[in-house]
């Protein structure tokens, strides 16, 4: 194995993904010789020619709407959106066309060579228009499915998979991580399951859910949490579109105890949802009611951005309050 970053690990994912199938195309927002903002493609315009990968001029909602069109006609397209927060101008393209293309059809065409990959969250100082966490409202769109990678290791068997799912994906990296997480990763190729939860530590008296960049402040609260004698079991949900419902479910069984963790605000945030299924399907196992740390329902703020990001400390608080209820 090779120890990488996350950044690392991306862009060995797309040279591997466009090495092995010629139909793999990657475009966007200065991905070509300049690599993208964060340099997650570097190399890849030098290695494969400016036909494969290549500029977009700065129109979200044409990004993706050139991306249906390369899947449709049997590619794999593989368009960044610089920023998640840049997303919103394409989001009729996403949830209107990319969505529904197969539906509407009846399964005559598809454009399930889509991926579309863009950097999310806070923790870089980047403000309200560079720090939004945005998954939740495309979690609400069937005919999608919704990726966030925790690691290297995972972000690279997860995008692998998500380019060749037949099925436009989502594919949300937390650009906090994307050099702060390193760690060993294989070197070939390989593919991660595609809604399938990990769990990361097994526990006995909570069970602790989030994806991507809050992955590593809920292990730190975990480790928190054993020096008061709390066990818990970590779980990164990985794919929150479709996501891993029996997992968590199996968990809470078990510890009787749910706090669930996000970036973005609360209201509408991706934990609702868990809550109300966990509720409904574990509600005679509760020793406790679920609790949610996200994200403040403000705008993302510059100078109090420490304060409006979920830490580890607030969770901490979280796990002794559902522990003490």
């Amino acid at each position: 194995m090779a120890h990488m970053n996350m950044l690392q690990a991306i862009n060995q994912a797309l040279d591997i993904a466009m090495q092995s199938d010629t139909r793999v195309i990657c475009f966007g927002e200065d991905v070509g010789s300049f690599g993208g903002v964060f340099r997650a493609t570097s190399h890849l315009q030098e290695k494969y020619g400016k036909a494969r990968c290549f500029n977009t001029p700065l129109v979200e909602q044409g990004i993706v709407g050139f991306a249906n069109g390369l899947a449709a006609q049997g590619h794999r397209a593989v368009a960044e959106i610089q920023f998640a927060d840049y997303i919103y101008p394409a989001f009729d393209q996403i949830v209107n066309e990319s969505a529904k293309f197969r539906y509407r059809s009846g399964n005559l065409f598809n454009v399930g060579g889509l991926t579309i990959r863009t950097p999310y969250g806070g923790g870089i100082s980047g403000g309200h228009y560079h720090s939004q966490s945005p998954e939740a409202y495309f979690a609400h769109t069937p005919g999608l499915k919704v990726v966030v990678p925790r690691n290297p290791h995972q972000a690279k068997g997860l995008l692998l998979a998500a380019i060749r799912d037949p099925n436009p994906v989502l594919f949300f990296e937390p650009k906090r991580l994307y050099r702060a997480s390193s760690g060993e990763v294989p070197e070939g190729d390989y593919q991660l399951p595609l809604g399938e939860a990990e769990v990361v530590k097994e526990g006995a008296d909570l069970t602790l859910v989030a994806w991507g960049a809050q992955m590593p402040i809920i292990e730190e609260a975990a480790e928190l949490a054993e020096r008061d004698g709390i066990s818990c079991e970590v779980i990164d949900l990985r794919s929150i579109l479709p996501w891993d419902r029996d997992c968590v479910a199996e968990s809470v069984f078990k510890t009787g105890r749910l706090v669930i963790s996000h970036e973005a605000p609360l209201t509408g945030g991706f934990a609702a949802e868990i809550a109300a299924a966990i509720q409904q399907h574990c509600f005679l196992y509760l020793e406790s009611p679920i609790a949610r740390v996200t994200g403040l329902d403000t705008p993302f703020p510059l100078t109090l951005e420490k304060e409006y990001l979920p830490d580890a400390l607030k969770v901490l608080e979280a796990i002794r309050a559902s522990v003490n209820f």
